[in-house]
């Protein structure tokens, strides 16, 4: 079954509209979520998945633009309690989607997820105790109302229906078509056509190999360049695991290697940036023909992981570039025609398709309007207590990731601090914790990129502060924090 394009899942309503905890989004954060609630959870415990759209996987159900990958190895990417079967690096979305839902049904958390059931408010009501949810729900003509001591947010940090909005002069004017990658025309034959991708992050880096074996040709036009690195699908050491140990201890300990090398090529990269740009433009001309100079198609203005890498799977990028159907041009758009876009250099492209890979649009929440006894407020405006709880808001928890690894790390630790906390609730008899921020305390961005799409989107995301508000960081202490760290300070039980 291609579980990518199955949709039309079961969507029944529960008997009881009441739980102690209401999980928002069956991605990969909602299902992490649910396993380690139901697994690990005080006996009992009951509680639901909302999901919006007609399948769970969230990313991987949304996005369909061609070859579209994890942009971090699977081995991390992949949930701890239900281990990537394969020993390839990275996975396509089909293999993701396909993977998610076989996880989620051999836990047996499909059986709680209810379909098209889109969370619109959610309100604190101090005197019961607990959240209150309008939930639209397909086939309903008034919102349902759905009640949980606690609310956890696995909804990302994008928007899923307005991707972000970047002025391209004249792009109305185009007569070919434009696309969006966020949303790919389905069956879209883009056979003989030349198609211009502008952008050069994650999906203009996996699209451009992957439509040239259609394509008449497929150009990536850019502003500027970010830094490209080839990861091998295939990895000796991973394989001499799996060759030599126990199944399950291969996993185990291939997913802390992972986890280790991710952690210390970003702090080399952070420490030493000189050194990593040299080895990194070394790498990057062996792979160039020679008509593509390094200077200035892959020659970044800021240093590595300022901003993410993008990672091409073996090389496939420059396989493209070096076939001759592949290019990429290093300027800016002065304006787009009927059938051109016009370059400030002075120079044109005609293409049959534009694909406008310009990067998301930030949203926390999924767009949930908030409120506290009917009063709303702005999650932009507080402070997050250890990336995962909102200053002065009760009983709500977000999943966040890491910008500089796999997004299932952070979530995860989220996931464990949160069960830390329902354990410390009982001994205290306490029904309510709120974070409570000392003031004044220095502000920090919740995610600590460069990125256009994080530094235009002004107040969307909690702030990061200090101590134990302090952002996400680094996996290996996060989790201690949660597991065996002060959870107490800053947080108040009631």
């Amino acid at each position: 079954m291609d579980t990518k394009h199955s949709l039309n899942q079961s969507s029944v309503m529960p008997a009881s509209l009441d739980f102690d905890v209401v999980i928002i989004g069956a991605g990969i954060s909602g299902l992490n979520a649910a396993y380690r609630i139901q697994n690990q959870g005080p006996p009992g415990l009951k509680y639901v998945i909302l999901e919006g759209r007609d399948s769970l996987g969230g990313t991987w159900d949304l996005f369909r633009y061609p070859g579209i990958r994890s942009d971090s190895d699977i081995f991390t990417f992949g949930f701890p309690w239900s281990p990537w079967k394969a020993t390839d690096t990275m996975a396509t979305g089909d293999e993701i989607k396909e993977y998610l839902t076989r996880s989620a049904q051999s836990a047996g958390i499909d059986q709680n997820i209810c379909y098209r059931h889109k969370v619109k408010t959610a309100d604190w009501h101090s005197t019961e105790k607990n959240w209150v949810f309008q939930v639209n729900v397909a086939g309903k003509d008034k919102p349902v109302i759905y009640k949980s001591r606690f609310a956890l947010l696995g909804t990302g940090y994008y928007d899923y229906e307005t991707p972000l909005q970047t002025v391209i002069p004249g792009i109305e004017n185009f007569k070919g078509k434009v696309i969006h990658p966020q949303f790919w025309p389905e069956d879209y034959d883009y056979t003989g056509k030349d198609v211009v991708v502008i952008g050069s992050g994650a999906t203009a880096i996996t699209i451009i190999p992957s439509i040239t074996d259609k394509a008449k040709s497929a150009t990536m036009l850019q502003r500027s360049p970010g830094y490209i690195f080839s990861l091998p699908t295939t990895n000796f050491l991973t394989r001499l695991l799996f060759a030599i140990l126990p199944v399950t201890i291969a996993h185990k300990l291939n997913r802390f290697i992972w986890i280790f090398r991710g952690y210390l090529s970003n702090k080399l990269c952070k420490a030493y940036p000189e050194v990593a740009k040299k080895y990194i433009r070394k790498a990057t001309i062996r792979q160039l023909p020679p008509d593509i100079k390094w200077d200035p198609h892959f020659k970044p203005r800021y240093n590595p992981w300022e901003q993410r890498f993008c990672a091409c799977r073996n090389g496939d990028f420059f396989a493209a570039l070096r076939s001759g159907k592949a290019n990429v041009v290093t300027d800016k758009i002065r304006t787009v025609t009927a059938n051109s876009i016009e370059l400030e250099s002075g120079a044109a492209l005609h293409p049959d398709v534009i694909v406008t890979a310009t990067g998301l649009k930030l949203k926390f929440g999924g767009g949930i309007q908030f409120s506290i006894d009917g009063s709303h407020f702005e999650v932009g405006d507080k402070f997050a207590w250890k990336a995962a709880m909102i200053e002065d808001v009760p009983n709500l928890f977000f999943m966040t990731g890491y910008e500089n690894a796999s997004w299932t790390l952070g979530a995860d630790v989220s996931a464990h601090l949160f069960l830390r906390l329902l354990r410390l609730m009982e001994q205290k008899k306490a029904s309510v914790i709120v974070p409570k921020s000392p003031a004044p305390m220095e502000e920090k961005p919740m995610l600590n990129l460069s990125s256009t799409y994080i530094t235009t989107a002004g107040r969307v995301l909690p702030r990061g502060g200090t101590g134990q508000w302090n952002p996400k960081t680094n996996y290996f202490a996060d989790m201690v924090g949660a597991r065996w760290g002060n959870v107490t300070q800053d947080l108040l039980f009631m």
